[in-house]
């Protein structure tokens, strides 16, 4: 691979999951105890290993009910805003990225949850925006049914509209504090929202004033055609999941074309695949490390993931199978999610036992494995970031937190030689690790604008 240094940098994520990415990770005797996984030390440890290693944030899934599969995996989910808060009081540069969903959410509590996380860290907030999945979140709050895949888009959009609103309520010069004259607001400068939407309506303003970042950070995870277009429109860092460099440049190329086509800069639209590395000194070792996880599934675990992504309800008798395509629906409300495509890609194009597939399963849920040496690694990473593929990657570590050690110790001490990655922060804020515009208020004059809000 070249070492020379690029015009631009990759991005680094860490990506967080209660005792790792692979479903038997709680299992290995590499983990942390799982009595850690309730611990906030543990998790203020690795926000300040990623900032050690001048990450561009950590980033912390989250989901509005229970997974049928806690059974046998560490699947239970923390409240994100309690969990960042406690991440910004350990830590000053590493940006603060939790999911919080439109379907299940109110726009004026969460843009004020998102304000409040962005002032108390400093302008470190990005949030991940969901529409929810799982069916069985619609129980939790008053709800008979989910809402079909193209409703929870229409509610996102409109969504976005309001918080956008709300987060632009106070213009930057409203909070005046001028102890000499009294005045501490400036009202003309604070503005009611009257947001009217086809499914939302919010009055506003804000309770709170603008925030160090204007909002947020968008970031946004779907893929399929519903969530291309709402990225393409709004995100300005898109999480994703591919398992060829095919897969993701198509992917890369379609995104950001979309977004030049609604006059958005495409270079302000970051793509950041998921990547779960098994690193040894040896690509021999690495592979044993990966079969040690795997050898560590269990199979009714496993079984019920792979009906979740396909619809499709297989038995241990069939493990050593091939995988029946013939039995995978693709016509129905599941076909539209863009894992279903992955998971059926797999399928197609290699053509797996089901014992196979579930272990590609088993590493990052559908997110590329790789398992290697830390050059292997940093070359896989390089090629995929140089050939348009990806502007930077959600590092998933298999476990924790000795999975990400290795990574931060071996992987990007290699990725800086090459130029690839920053030596040290030059910025504070989640917008200026990732390069992005701080956007104005729309209520602003055009004369203080200094640049134009996405959404």
């Amino acid at each position: 691979m070249s070492a020379e240094t690029p015009s631009r940098q990759l991005h680094l994520n860490l990506f967080v999951y209660p005792g790792g990415h692979h479903e038997a990770a709680w299992r290995h005797s590499a983990s942390a105890a799982p009595d850690r996984l309730l611990d906030v030390r543990f998790y203020q440890d690795l926000a300040r290993s990623a900032e050690a290693a001048a990450f561009d944030g950590v980033f912390f899934a989250d989901g509005s009910a229970l997974a049928d599969n806690v059974r046998y995996a560490s699947r239970f989910r923390l409240e994100p805003f309690t969990w960042l808060s406690a991440i910004a009081a350990a830590t000053e540069r590493v940006g603060l990225i939790g999911t919080a969903s439109t379907t299940y959410s109110e726009p004026y509590n969460l843009a004020r949850l998102f304000a409040s996380l962005d002032h108390l860290s400093g302008g470190r907030a990005g949030w991940n925006i969901v529409t929810t999945g799982a069916p069985q979140a619609a129980g939790n709050f008053g709800l008979d049914a989910h809402p079909v895949h193209a409703e929870r888009y229409e509610r996102a959009r409109d969504f976005l509209e309001a918080v956008g609103k709300l987060w632009d309520s106070w213009e930057d010069d409203a909070l005046v504090a001028d102890r000499h004259s009294g005045l501490f607001a400036d009202t003309d400068r604070i503005h009611a929202v009257d947001h009217e939407g086809p499914l939302l309506k919010v009055r506003g303003p804000l309770n709170i004033p603008r925030s160090p970042q204007g909002r947020p950070v968008y970031v946004q995870a779907g893929s399929s055609e519903d969530g291309r277009a709402f990225a393409a429109r709004y995100a300005e860092a898109v999480f994703t999941a591919h398992q060829t460099l095919r897969s993701g440049q198509d992917f890369y190329a379609d995104i950001k074309k979309r977004a030049a086509r609604l006059g958005r800069d495409p270079g302000r639209l970051l793509v950041l695949p998921g990547v779960s590395p098994f690193i040894a000194s040896t690509e021999a070792g690495a592979r044993r490390l990966h079969d040690e996880f795997n050898e560590l599934t269990q199979p009714e675990y496993s079984l019920q993931l792979l009906h979740r992504l396909l619809g499709v309800r297989l038995t241990q008798e069939e493990l050593d199978g091939p995988v029946p395509r013939e039995l995978i629906d693709t016509d129905g409300e599941r076909g539209n999610g863009s894992r279903f495509q992955l998971v059926l890609d797999i399928v197609e194009r290699e053509q797996p036992t089901v014992r196979e597939l579930l272990h590609r399963l088993a590493g990052a849920r559908g997110h590329r494995v790789i398992a290697g040496t830390p050059e292997q690694v940093a070359d896989q990473l390089q090629q995929w970031y140089e050939e348009g593929a990806a502007d930077g990657f959600n590092v998933m570590p298999p476990w924790l937190p000795g999975g990400f050690g290795l990574f931060a110790d071996h992987v990007v001490p290699l990725l800086r030689r090459r130029g690839l990655f920053r030596e040290a922060y030059t910025g504070r804020t989640l917008r200026e690790h990732y390069g992005l515009d701080r956007p104005s208020s729309r209520y602003a004059p055009p004369r203080s604008a200094a640049a134009v809000p996405v959404g």
